[in-house]
């Protein structure tokens, strides 16, 4: 670490050359007469009016699927790898109730006891699916997470809303406001549901924002990856309640089943027609993958698609910091094959710290966070400089002996002191 310091500072000189030069653009190899297979699939790709990321110069192609809306996201530098229609508002139906679990999860405790109420019990005759809870049935608040993400439970989803926030209105509010602090930008919550409403819509892009926060949650992973679940008898029912799960790609006797798949929510109404999210993990990435607007039975087949060509096209790439000294990030998602040189940087400084954006034909693929050398080195400067003042007035009020004379007799004395440690050490 000494040694990145010392060489930072003899750097900081050059930190704008190199600056200048990072914004140049590099530019793909022309396609030549060898690349014909690559030419013919291009062929077959996808208008990149309609995927969009086909329009970026360099970027691997990718077919297009029936649904509407579509996205595959890297999770750690939010890398969009595929884009259809991504920020196109939509109905989201049962993808609604990641936001209902993650709020439980951020805002109550798994041993909570939610009593069944009016309001829960509503959702029984709502037309959706539910468990068939009962007036004044009590369940754990883990119980309550389970009936919600693998059997979809409208009651119980409406009771979590009420136990947490003290109306389901409330609550309502509360899924705007952590989805506005996500980061999302076209996404209106109405009921904790997601069932169809015509003032509820998000879109492919806000949803997998919300899927990514979600599965940073331990406790959300494991039931997003739950085929079966058993709730025991209650205070009120008779007998276990044994919950299947339905979403086809964790279910490995599934024609549906992808074993990248680390969880996820499939859901259905006419209205919104068959959505899906999910994360798959594969290849030292792990990619959100959300489906809207799509035919019943097919959004599975085209999430797989979508991964496989997500994990078939782009790997990590560490970049080297033997220039500087990185704090974080410092890791991008490219196209395989794609080295350093084929990468421009913009940089913001701001207390200190630089914050290094990487971009791909002006795509952004990830960022680092540095430390400014100049500003330290400017820092010590000042310091110097005021260290210096204060001898000479010292000098000047207490001995006839010039500053600069004791300031020589001290730096003397300090590298003696040095020497001496030194020699102690490799004693």
């Amino acid at each position: 670490m000494k040694k990145k310091r010392i060489a930072a500072a003899l750097l900081a000189l050059g930190l704008g050359t190199v600056t200048v030069f990072s914004q140049i653009p590099a530019f793909a190899a022309e396609e030549t007469s060898d690349n014909t297979a690559a030419a013919a699939q291009q062929v077959q790709t996808a208008d990149p009016s309609v995927v969009t990321t086909n329009g970026i110069e360099g970027w691997p192609q990718a077919s297009d699927i029936s649904s509407t809306a579509a996205i595959v996201m890297e999770t750690s530098t939010n890398t969009v790898l595929y884009s259809k229609n991504a920020d196109q508002a939509l109905y989201p139906a049962s993808a609604v109730k990641v936001m209902t679990c993650l709020l439980a999860l951020e805002n109550s405790s798994l041993d909570d006891q939610v009593t069944m109420t009016a309001t829960g019990v509503s959702g029984v005759t709502d037309g959706g699916a539910n468990i068939s809870a009962q007036l004044d049935e009590v369940f754990t608040m883990e119980q309550c997470l389970y009936a919600i993400m693998i059997a979809s439970a409208n009651d119980i989803a409406l009771q979590v809303a009420e136990h947490i926030s003290g109306s389901v209105d409330a609550f309502v509010q509360a899924m705007n406001t952590r989805a506005q602090e996500l980061g999302c930008t076209d996404t209106v919550f109405t009921n904790p549901t997601g069932l169809p409403d015509e003032n509820q819509h998000t879109t492919a892009r806000d949803m997998a924002l919300i899927m990514e926060t979600a599965m940073e949650n331990d406790t959300f992973r494991t039931i997003a990856a739950t085929t079966s679940y058993t709730i025991p008898a209650t205070n009120v029912s008779g007998g276990d309640r044994v919950l299947t799960n339905n979403f086809t790609m964790i279910n490995n006797t599934s024609d549906g089943y992808y074993d990248a798949c680390i969880g996820g929510k499939e859901g259905y109404t006419e209205a919104s027609g068959s959505t899906l999210v999910c994360e798959a993990s594969k290849n030292n990435m792990k990619l959100v993958c959300v489906v809207l607007h799509g035919a019943s039975g097919a959004t599975d087949n085209e999430a797989i698609t979508l991964l496989n060509y997500g994990f078939d096209n782009f790997s990590p790439l560490t970049i080297a910091d033997n220039d500087f000294n990185r704090l974080s990030g410092g890791t991008v998602i490219v196209p395989n094959g794609t080295g350093e040189d084929g990468l421009t940087t913009e940089d913001t400084s701001s207390d200190g710290q630089i914050m290094r954006q990487y971009y791909f034909s002006k795509t952004p693929v990830g960022t680092a966070v540095l430390e400014d050398t100049q500003q330290e080195t400017d820092d010590a400067a000042i310091t110097g400089q005021k260290n210096m003042e204060a001898a000479k007035a010292f000098s000047a009020s207490h001995t006839d002996v010039p500053y600069y004379i004791i300031g020589a007799i001290g730096a003397a004395f300090l590298l003696f002191f040095l020497f001496l440690m030194i020699r102690v050490i490799k004693s």
